[in-house]
């Protein structure tokens, strides 16, 4: 007898092969409705009565687990890289273990911090936003096609009215040293990237050995050291009761006046008042920042409105890939839980 799939996301077909050769699938959430059309109420009677509970992005609070237990779930797995969708104290009660996706995204999110820091050091957003609203432009033409013969084009003497001037001429990445918090799967795919810049790496971790951490061309520091050290601080922390507002004053006055603070990790990590006056006092140089307190972010969010900082909605652990590497995890996930095997991506409780 075939035992029962509860699939709420897509896991690639070579491995869907497998699986159904040993269970008959129930497609359900978001995977059944799209993205952001689910409910938990939803999830939870679609999900009910299967031996195997697949989920992506749907929630399932300790209710809802413990009528899944009780109806026969055996296995639960979350395609996420943090399964905080999920009551962890009802699955450990239930007596089950919870498959996750460990660094399904990182390479996304490491390819987008770099992205972030190049242009929170070149002034990117800041110029490119300037010019589309016209800001040191020249008269308009009727037709652009008609250019000068003019060997060395440029915008013109540097003077006060010169982009330059305005936006800032930034600096390079190369030589600087960057600060890691959190040498994780994401902080050390950041480290490496950034290593290839030609930039020395300070992570400060202090779960992380620190021969691994030096395996890879980094330096393990002390927190102190890398505040004071680094050009850029890059924040690669989970969000625990440990770490919450972890980043704040302290934090800030330890840094350097010209540093910049990289976040795609979790807004709550941060301390939201400490940062934004860090940033109007000059505290720190400046800020990119890919994730808020609140989303969408308030329309008068004093971040939005700032020079110094380079702001994206949450979008670092997006691409066209990563769905696709959090099926291939969990699809093993699947196999190895069907054949017996143990599984080898399960969620440790961390304080």
């Amino acid at each position: 007898m075939k035992k029962t799939l509860a699939l709420c996301t897509s896991i690639p077909e070579k491995q869907m092969e497998i699986i159904k050769e040993q269970c008959e699938i129930t497609i359900c959430g978001e995977l059944k409705h799209g993205k952001g059309n689910v409910t938990e109420d939803m999830t939870k009677e679609e999900c009910m009565g299967h031996e195997i509970v697949v989920l992506g992005d749907e929630y399932a609070g300790a209710d809802t687990i413990t009528a899944w237990a009780e109806s026969g779930m055996k296995f639960m797995g979350v395609a996420k890289g943090t399964p905080a969708t999920v009551d962890h104290d009802a699955i450990q009660a239930a007596g089950l273990e919870l498959s996750y996706t460990p660094g399904r995204n990182r390479v996304a999110v490491a390819e987008f911090n770099m992205g972030l820091m190049i242009a929170a050091a070149r002034n990117l957003t800041l110029s490119c936003t300037g010019l589309s609203k016209g800001e040191h432009t020249g008269p308009a033409k009727d037709n652009i096609y008609d250019v000068p013969d003019v060997k060395n084009v440029t915008f013109g003497p540097l003077d006060e009215n010169h982009p330059f001037t305005d936006y800032g001429i930034g600096f390079e990445l190369y030589g600087k040293k960057l600060g890691i918090a959190g040498y994780g799967a994401i902080g050390r795919e950041v480290a490496v990237r950034a290593l290839a810049f030609g930039m020395e790496v300070l992570a400060y971790d202090p779960y992380m050995p620190a021969d691994r951490v030096e395996a890879d061309g980094a330096k393990a520091v002390e927190l102190d050291t890398m505040l004071s050290e680094s050009d850029m601080v890059s924040i690669h922390l989970p969000v625990l009761p440990s770490t919450k507002a972890m980043v704040n004053k302290e934090w800030f006055s330890k840094m350097k006046p010209s540093a910049y603070l990289i976040n795609t990790a979790r807004a709550a990590v941060i301390d939201q008042k400490d940062l934004v006056e860090a940033l109007q006092n000059k505290e720190i140089g400046g800020a990119a920042i890919d994730v808020y307190w609140e989303e969408p972010v308030p329309a008068n969010h004093p971040l939005l409105s700032m020079r110094n900082v380079v702001c994206t909605p949450h979008m670092a652990g997006l691409t066209t890939d990563v769905d696709n590497w959090s099926g291939t995890m969990m699809g093993d996930e699947v196999i190895a839980y069907l054949k017996g095997e143990p599984r080898k991506y399960i969620w440790k409780v961390r304080k």
